[in-house]
């Protein structure tokens, strides 16, 4: 770290998945936190959690609970963000939020420190986490756009039940054995907790993640467009999505199509670009059939990026395929990092 300081850290729904790879990045980089505020729903508190060998009891996340604190990590749902964030900022916190509640709100940075860590700077008590997929992806089109420039993004996602939290994946894993056992699945979660309809997960491919909006996008996939252009200071990049969910448990991957504005780039240009960058791992090699995978890419913090290729009709398009565990790099990671880089930059705890 840069300097000795330690801090006061909350991390709100510390009982979530997010929450406690929250805690769990805390712990395995070693950032200073001094005392540790577990805050979750009512009927949580009382219970504890551990922390660096250590059980501490966690709080009710109530307005008051964020006395104190200096740094608060939020990962509980966008109401209770909307409803607690800025009584956290108003007791001295900074917050650090992984929901969609501020994400395009004009006066929050919206940040992936691998692509925009200036933007913090810019913070009046709130910044916020992008979604899952749009962080991924723009953690590899960033080197290509600052080399190559970028025109164009045409994103399909295939995206893991966890991203849709700990009860999706449990209706995974029941469904599936139901279906095995020649059963009827019960559906109840997917693929959106509130609507009416509900489609079985297992075994098969739901096209739509979170609600449709008027223009027949749904809210996931105007997040990846509308974020995209946030964090790379482009409104006019044109960005079209659709997302999918599959039937597997942990990590997000991505069929990614760019143009970008020259037409004689190779993909070895390509390859060169990225290989280096911090947050990227390549792994190209179809000689020896190497490219990414959900279950390589589990556990890991890295963005990893393979299937590199030429467009065979337009001249400066390109295909790659690029894959990140959801709730790490997706989410915790991309938000402690934030934290990071708050603690260090010059005037970023404010």
């Amino acid at each position: 770290m840069a300097n000795n300081k330690q801090y006061h850290v909350a991390v709100v729904g510390v009982t979530g998945a997010v929450g406690q790879k929250m805690l769990g990045m805390l712990e395995q980089i070693d950032f200073p936190v001094e005392k540790l505020y577990p805050l979750a729903s009512k009927r949580s508190a009382g219970k504890t959690v551990t922390f660096k060998g250590e059980s501490v009891e966690i709080i009710e996340a109530t307005p008051d609970a964020f006395e104190g604190v200096d740094i608060a990590l939020f990962s509980a749902g966008g109401s209770v963000s909307k409803q607690l964030a800025h009584e956290a900022v108003q007791r001295g916190a900074v917050v650090v939020d992984n929901t969609s509640a501020f994400r395009m709100d004009p006066e929050v940075p919206l940040v992936v420190p691998e692509v925009n860590p200036e933007d913090i700077q810019k913070h009046k008590g709130i910044i916020a986490n992008p979604n899952c997929s749009t962080i991924q992806m723009v953690v590899a089109l960033e080197p290509i756009r600052q080399k190559y420039g970028l025109n164009r993004v045409i994103v399909s996602t295939y995206q893991s039940v966890s991203g849709a939290g700990n009860d999706a994946v449990e209706e995974l894993k029941d469904q599936s054995q139901a279906l095995l056992n020649g059963e009827d699945p019960e559906t109840n979660i997917l693929p959106v907790k509130s609507e009416p309809n509900h489609y079985p997960i297992a075994f098969n491919a739901l096209p739509q993640i979170d609600v449709f909006e008027d223009n027949h996008y749904t809210f996931e996939e105007m997040k990846m467009i509308n974020e995209t252009k946030k964090i790379m200071h482009d409104s006019e990049l044109k960005v079209a999505a659709t997302c999918v969910r599959l039937p597997f448990f942990y990590s997000h991957a991505e069929s990614i199509y760019i143009e970008i504005d020259g037409d004689d780039i190779s993909i070895e240009d390509l390859q060169n670009t990225l290989k280096d960058q911090p947050g990227v791992v390549l792994e190209d090699d179809i000689n020896n059939q190497v490219y990414p995978t959900p279950l390589s890419a589990e556990g890991k913090t890295d963005v990893f990026v393979g299937r590199i290729r030429k467009d065979l009709d337009v001249a400066n398009g390109f295909h790659f395929w690029v894959v990140s565990d959801n709730l790490l790099k997706g989410a915790a990671w991309n938000s402690v990092q934030i934290a990071q880089q708050l603690i260090q930059q010059p005037g970023g705890l404010k």
